[in-house]
């Protein structure tokens, strides 16, 4: 018997990693009241090989958090997967979708989120899978759950961003480490590859076949292999790479592509890629 325990932050995306469960064969229950977790528990480990994929969603509107955290002690086979996001990202969702924070019905979002997150602080330290989906589409939170619930992955608490971006629109506010590419060959003079982008063969080969291109790519991968088990044993949950040249259309969506795709290789932490400014003109 799986049991799997998903929480968070509202606006984080529970209802969707609830959703993403019930494709990869959980059964699923969501928003049940704290009262009836225990119950539903011991119904869940004593189904007698009925049902061996249990997927339970609960938060903030299920009831006390301090009672819920000591019904989930009770629970011996159980795994905490905790989805959160920084307040701007949260903030922005409430507003999309107009909903009202829970916490904060006839009050400020913002309130509501800074209430909720020191209501979860403990529950989040108990967590065994922690993922910020700040930067995460739907298909890149589904990679990063079948990696712990399907594929049984080690998977370190790390949510990693390779993000390009073109300087001329602005350093993105919740970059980690940023890094100027701009000293690469520029494909932009090369009337051929100028509508192109660093996703396309051509540009990517006359950016990289220039030694300074490779060698700098070299030493990026041998820092950020060095820094991210540190950011790990450190608690960082989210690390946000952004890599810059002057338009974020040729030389750094090919660096963040490279990196990107150095990284993949056997990580035991979440990764994807953003290319922030690439459809700008």
């Amino acid at each position: 018997m799986r049991f799997i325990v998903v929480t968070g932050m509202s606006g984080a995306g529970k209802s969707t990693a609830m959703k993403i469960l019930e494709d990869l064969g959980y059964f699923c229950v969501d928003n049940l009241p704290v009262p009836l977790v225990k119950k539903f528990a011991e119904l869940s480990f004593g189904s007698e090989g009925g049902i061996d994929k249990v997927a339970l969603g609960v938060d903030i509107r299920s009831g006390d958090v301090q009672e819920l955290e000591s019904v989930l002690d009770t629970i011996p086979k159980k795994e905490i997967f905790f989805l959160d996001a920084c307040d701007e990202t949260l903030i922005k969702r409430f507003k999309e979708t107009r909903r009202i924070h829970p916490l904060v019905p006839e009050g400020r979002v913002d309130e509501g989120i800074t209430l909720e997150r020191k209501e979860l602080e403990e529950l989040k330290k108990q967590a065994d899978y922690i993922i910020e989906t700040d930067n995460l589409l739907t298909r890149d939170l589904r990679r990063e759950m079948e990696k712990i619930f399907v594929q049984n992955k080690d998977y370190k608490n790390l949510m990693v961003t390779v993000l390009s971006f073109g300087f001329k629109y602005g350093i993105p506010v919740d970059s980690d480490l940023v890094f100027d590419v701009r000293f690469m060959p520029n494909p932009y003079y090369d009337r051929r590859l100028r509508k192109m982008t660093g996703n396309d063969w051509e540009v990517r080969r006359y950016v990289m076949d220039s030694p300074v291109s490779v060698e700098f790519i070299t030493k990026l991968e041998d820092m950020i292999t060095f820094l991210i088990p540190n950011y790990i044993a450190e608690g960082k949950n989210q690390l946000v790479i952004s890599v810059g040249c002057t338009g974020g259309k040729h030389r750094s969506v090919t660096v963040a592509n490279t990196l990107y795709e150095k990284l993949s290789q056997n990580a035991d932490y979440g990764i994807n890629i953003i290319h922030r400014d690439i459809g700008r003109e």
